[in-house]
């Protein structure tokens, strides 16, 4: 199975909410982005609404035909009622704090497992598919496998940053031992935060059996010089087999 790419649309509502009124239209950008060949629109919701808002995620579900994915922090009950209202294909737990610009690491699912297996659970239930956010370290997927949930998300700041300092052969490593612990433990395999046209290719050539990347900052900048529909292709011909 190919690589999926699951489109960020974060920041076409920021800039929609700088503004006032509803341009960018992100509704319509999703659809747009389906029909530009993503695999699926991701949204990361936050209690503040400084960009998608709980009524985008509402309206989104009417107009998804791929697959969506809501990103956010389930010590949030309204992140978690929203999710079980909404249904959507996958719930990708994410540890942020309140107020967290952007999500700067994984789960301890160690420290954390009961409480990552409860709330899993109650996705699961729910009959949605469950990913979390987890640091590339072998001993953080072995925990997540014991918590229930379906995948593991690697953070891939850290991988990104190394790349673009010439580093990429020493820290790709890590990646892929904890890509390889999780293909053992029976869990798919997401990856997510600053790939970009840049870096992605390496990262999928060491890790084939990817299930998805979620991309938003960088294709959404790239779109700007690109164009929208051509920076989709472009990042979707980086995932070819």
């Amino acid at each position: 199975m190919p690589t999926k790419l699951s489109v960020n649309i974060n920041k076409l509502a920021t800039l929609r909410n700088s503004r006032g009124g509803n341009n960018p239209d992100v509704v319509k950008a999703a659809v747009d982005a389906q029909r530009f060949g993503a695999d699926g629109i991701t949204v990361h919701p936050r209690p503040d609404e400084r960009h998608i808002r709980y009524s985008d995620v509402r309206a989104l579900k009417k107009v998804i035909t791929t697959e969506f994915n809501i990103e956010g922090n389930s010590r949030e009950q309204s992140f978690v009622d929203l999710v079980l209202e909404v249904k959507p294909h996958q719930v990708t737990l994410v540890p942020d704090e309140l107020g967290q610009i952007t999500s700067d690491h994984g789960w301890d699912t160690i420290r954390h497992k009961s409480y990552l297996k409860e709330m899993i659970s109650v996705f699961k239930q729910a009959g949605i598919r469950v990913s979390i956010f987890v640091d590339p370290d072998p001993k953080m997927v072995e925990g997540a496998a014991l918590t229930g949930t379906d995948r593991v998300e690697l953070y891939t700041e850290s991988y990104a940053r190394q790349y673009a300092t010439g580093n990429r052969g020493s820290v790709i490593v890590k990646y892929v031992d904890a890509a390889k612990k999780a293909k053992e433990a029976g869990l798919g395999l997401n990856a997510g935060h600053d790939l970009d046209l840049h870096n992605l290719k390496y990262f999928k050539q060491n890790i084939p059996w990817l299930d998805e990347v979620s991309i938003g900052h960088a294709l959404i900048c790239d779109a700007i010089y690109l164009g929208f529909e051509n920076a989709i292709q472009l990042y979707k011909r980086q995932l070819a087999e």
